[in-house]
């Protein structure tokens, strides 16, 4: 990366060179924010949902709750309240959720483009997948807009000049505000680079054996220690290769996947085989190569969720999110090579697929949020409602009944809501008030269908598939004392 020579103009002069085609790009990449009524991306639905529970706070019309200063996961759910607050939520949905998108591809871009000495146009296709991968239907958009900033900043501060390293150390508390994994992600990376271009020789092997000890390190502390709770449970390390993060809603995208993979490593081999005697090519990939190695055995050594206070929220599936990094790395090694139109031709198929299967998959879960919404309406304002909708059992995407928070905006509080009781936002919730629980336990409870209605808990409703046939299809019924909110309809069995 850093023998790699400089091809990209710098900054402001490359923006006025290519302004047409950053122009056309960029409305490409927001086309799948507006193709449907709602943006449907799990978690995203909470953040909205919170953004109007905050809109009350601030009225007085939520009693129980209250804000805390909190300096880290919560710049997408601020910007969703001012932004509700300026044009309503419908319109503040598709402004934020577009410019958190924005960042991140061309975040990823500016960064392999760095990393190679080259733009990378030929890999847009493979960067707007990963720009809606995993990490954005499963709607953690902090997480996501956390990597976009610390992608521009690494830029800024790696190749920028004057001005531009001061813009990237400006960023660094909007990374911070977004996500602490983003900061966290963006300080490892640099020291690498800085110990990496300063060792001479042999020593630069140093490097990739310090990071791999160091992770090992924190596997070994987090295997042993009893104080709170640690879930290794996600998939053989070799299925999280970066890849993974086209896997959403069922078999045919890891399908997908395992062609996208196939493609990069051809078209890396036939760079290979038709480059081999050039020196600078192989000192080009050496560091990306690196970097992609570290990032795959820091997934394998890491948990999926873990709970650092008993009475707090989960850490969730933290490998699972942080192959967005383990494939931003394979972005950099492919940004290397030399382009050929065939490799624009073929992931540019890839992603036609891709985005069809998305447009259908997501469509689906629009038409189930109408549903809710007809459900609800009816409702007196104010009445507490509980969900159990179930993804389908090969849908890697679980939140999917996050979209009956958002239904609940104006009509009813989604009394199962999660980020109150998790501690880990800026929304906090009282025991005994009425709009939401205040306990963690409960609230996974309600969403796994497992809790025990209480009478302090009515009167409440449950909206849940009432279909085994067609999991698309909703009811509504209220609930009784003493019995468990998801015994009726639907429910997986993974056996």
């Amino acid at each position: 990366m850093t023998g790699a020579p400089v091809q990209v103009a710098p900054g402001w002069q490359f923006l006025r060179e290519k302004k047409w085609i950053i122009f056309v790009l960029s409305i490409a990449m927001i086309v799948p924010c507006f193709w449907h009524r709602h943006i449907e991306a799990g978690d995203l639905a909470s953040h909205v949902y919170n953004a109007w529970l905050a809109q009350l706070i601030e009225k007085g019309q939520a009693p129980g709750l209250y804000f805390v200063r909190q300096w880290d996961n919560v710049l997408v759910d601020g910007m969703l309240l001012h932004a509700a607050n300026a044009f309503g939520f419908a319109a503040a949905e598709k402004i934020v959720v577009s410019l958190c998108v924005l960042i991140f591809f061309w975040g990823l871009f500016a960064l392999v483009a760095a990393a190679s000495g080259q733009p990378p146009w030929f890999l847009a296709p493979c960067i707007a997948m990963l720009a809606y991968g995993y990490s954005f239907n499963m709607g953690f958009l902090n997480y996501y807009l956390s990597l976009g900033l610390a992608s521009f900043s690494m830029v800024l501060l790696w190749r920028g000049r004057g001005l531009e390293r001061l813009l990237g150390l400006l960023i660094l508390p909007l990374i911070l505000l977004a996500h602490p994994l983003g900061l966290i992600w963006l300080s490892g990376t640099a020291l690498y680079l800085i110990l990496w271009t300063k060792l001479p020789s042999w020593w630069k092997l140093a490097v990739p054996a310090a990071a791999v000890g160091a992770v090992f390190l924190v596997h070994q502390y987090l295997a042993h220690q009893t104080r709170f709770p640690v879930d290794w449970a996600h998939p053989p390390f070799y299925l999280m290769n970066g890849a993974d993060q086209f896997t959403l809603y069922g078999r045919r995208y890891a399908a997908l996947g395992w062609v996208v993979l196939a493609f990069g490593a051809l078209c890396v081999l036939v760079d290979v085989i038709s480059r081999r005697p050039a020196r600078s090519f192989w000192q080009s990939l050496l560091l990306p190569a690196e970097l992609y190695f570290v990032a795959i055995v820091a997934v394998a050594l890491l948990p999926e969720n873990l709970r650092p206070s008993i009475s707090g929220g989960w850490i969730g599936l933290l490998a699972s999110r942080l192959t967005a990094i383990t494939a931003i790395f394979a972005l950099c090694i492919l940004g290397c090579l030399k382009p050929r139109k065939w490799h624009l031709a073929g992931f540019g198929a890839c992603a036609i697929v891709f985005f069809a299967f998305l447009y259908q998959d997501t469509s689906a879960l629009n038409r189930m949020e109408s549903e809710a919404e007809r459900l609800i309406s009816p409702l007196p304002f104010g009445t507490r409602v509980m969900s159990t909708i179930w993804a389908p059992l090969d849908s890697r995407v679980s939140f999917v009944g996050h979209f009956v928070d958002r239904a609940c905006i104006g009509h009813c509080f989604s009394y199962a809501n999660y980020e109150p009781s998790s501690g880990q936002f800026h929304i906090r919730a009282r025991a005994g008030n009425p709009v939401v629980t205040a306990s963690d336990d409960d609230s996974e409870d309600m969403q796994a269908g497992e809790y025990e209605v209480q009478d302090q808990d009515l009167p409440a409703m449950e909206i849940y598939q009432c279909d085994e046939k067609d999991l698309t299809k909703l009811c509504i019924r209220s609930l009784a004392a003493g019995e468990k909110n998801g015994r009726l309809g639907y429910q997986p069995n993974p056996d």
